[in-house]
């Protein structure tokens, strides 16, 4: 059979998830307040009702993480046993970051800190110095183990199918295999495929929607533009030129180089500002956000709130959960494609490592110097933030700084490039999840990557256009993201059930070779 046989497109998936794409996205863009309105309540419902399993969601993925790095299945090796990794260290921990972090990091890392600062939780007062000690913390737990532990687990049962197993599919429905059987195989399977797909979409249009106003308000700063909408859709036509080109190119001829020019750029603005800013408040207030977290993890990660119901939980950290959780799939897979050669153990290790500790860099430099600005009154970010938004409070945070011209240039070019990342693994991954078969070595066929690079970026485009809600297709995704928890659930049962399958039958093999 030839390779082109070999990459043909499921057509059930492909066209099925362009139909629900197009039925979520046309009324919002020709209907968009009450499109809006909708999906708000729908959140709404979904987060006051039902967060609680948010909540245990990411206890439950934490601890069969934590619980699979250090078991028997932690040793498996993702190929052939002794098979050296595809990827060096510093581009496989670049690839997996820029993937599920995009332009999100840049823009949160700066400013999130100051609304805790503004409205702290667990009772404490707006403005005290226990408000600015959580407000340094609760960044680094939001994006910190248990985010990037709904991220990685995927991979382990979709690595080890495709990877040890030999399974040329990369579709989450074929790792439901152990508990639906055959049924993945018919409209379940395409429905599971489906939502996942839309996942993609939705966690792929929050990195435009958060970084394209930032770049634009950099842009506008720098160069003096009046912000206006031209100037976005200029700035996104040049991430989709840069996420289209990449694409054609392939993985490591695409996303593996920009993934670590971005992450070589920012870490040089990392430093800088280290340096630059004040770097013993800093180091000071990074220590101690360390301390809280130790000190508070549990009660972090448990807290809803129910007598006080001050809307925090559903706000920020549920909210946050389930945005992992419903981009955990695509980062499953696109994590188990680039980890061929590494074990289940220097996976999830990994990934939780080098995920928790990137976003806590950022938040150590970028959100403790904008807290700094704020306690000392040198700038009044808190107040900015209600005045002129928050792209603009950031631009003029980063301005503060020595060479601010040149910082906030820098960051532009960041925030655009963490965009284009985001949105060329989200269409490989797509290209992946819509071909019947991907023998290992083989990648996704280069016009259905084009087909995905072109079609997640043409409905957020649209609703620039228009004016359009972009983050009402984030909290579309996030509200997809209750059916994708039982998904996973399913994921994770059918890897063990396979794998105490495999024990029996290895079992059974030797004592038949003893008797």
């Amino acid at each position: 059979m030839s390779q082109q046989n070999d990459l043909r497109i499921d057509k059930d998936i492909f066209v099925s998830t362009f139909a629900v794409l197009l039925a979520v996205c046309l009324p919002l863009i020709f209907f968009p307040e009450q499109g809006e309105s909708v999906v708000k309540q729908l959140f709404n419902i979904t987060t006051k009702n039902l967060g609680f399993v948010y909540i245990w969601a990411g206890l439950l993925a934490l601890g069969t993480a934590g619980y699979l790095i250090f078991s028997k299945y932690g040793g498996i090796t993702l190929g052939d046993q002794g098979e050296t990794p595809e990827f060096r260290t510093f581009s496989w921990a670049s690839m997996l970051f820029c993937a599920g972090i995009g332009a999100g990091i840049m823009y949160w890392g700066v400013i999130e800190g100051i609304y805790y600062y503004n409205a702290p939780p667990l009772g404490y007062e707006k403005g005290s110095w226990q408000a600015a000690e959580l407000a340094a913390t609760y960044g680094i737990f939001h994006w910190g183990p248990v985010a990037w532990a709904m991220y990685s687990l995927p991979a382990v049962p979709i690595g080890y199918s495709y990877f040890v197993r030999k399974k040329p599919v990369l579709k989450i429905s074929e790792v439901c295999r152990g508990v639906l059987g055959d049924k993945v195989d018919g409209p379940l399977g395409k429905a599971i495929d489906v939502i996942f797909l839309f996942g993609i979409v939705g966690g792929a249009s929050t990195s435009l929607g958060l970084g394209t106003p930032l770049a634009a308000a950099c842009v506008s700063k720098v160069f003096g533009i009046e912000q206006s909408s031209n100037l976005t859709l200029a700035l996104l036509v040049l991430v989709s030129i840069i996420f289209t080109v990449s694409s054609y190119l392939g993985l490591k001829k695409g996303i593996e180089m920009l993934s670590r020019l971005n992450i070589t750029v920012m870490i040089g603005i990392l430093l800088f500002v280290l340096v630059a800013g004040p770097t013993l408040f800093i180091i000071k207030m990074s220590t101690t956000s360390i301390g809280v977290l130790l000190k508070e993890f549990v009660r972090m990660a448990t807290w809803m709130d129910p007598v006080g119901n001050s809307g925090f939980v559903e706000g920020w950290t549920v909210f946050y959960w389930a945005w992992w959780m419903s981009y955990a799939p695509f980062m499953g897979l696109f994590i188990a494609r680039i980890s061929r050669g590494r074990t289940i153990r220097n996976m999830l290790s990994g990934a939780l490592f080098w995920g928790s500790f990137g976003c806590a860099v950022s938040f150590f430099i970028l959100g403790n110097f904008s807290l700094y600005l704020q306690v000392n009154e040198i700038l009044p970010v808190a107040d900015m933030l209600g005045k002129i938004g928050a792209p603009a409070t950031i631009v003029e945070i980063l301005s503060s700084l020595p060479l601010g011209g040149v910082v906030v240039f820098l960051f532009a070019v960041v925030c655009v490039i963490f965009m284009a990342t985001t949105f060329d693994s989200a269409s490989y991954t797509m290209a992946a999840v819509t071909t019947h078969e991907i023998k290992e070595g083989q990648e996704p066929a280069r016009y259905n990557r084009l087909f995905w690079a072109i079609s997640i970026s043409l409905l957020p485009t649209a609703l620039i256009i228009i004016d359009g809600p972009l983050s009402t297709l984030q909290t579309t995704s996030i509200v997809f993201a209750l059916p994708v928890t039982f998904v996973l659930v399913t994921v994770m049962v059918s890897f063990f059930k396979d794998m105490a399958a495999e024990r029996q039958e290895r079992d059974a093999v030797e004592k038949r070779s003893q008797a």
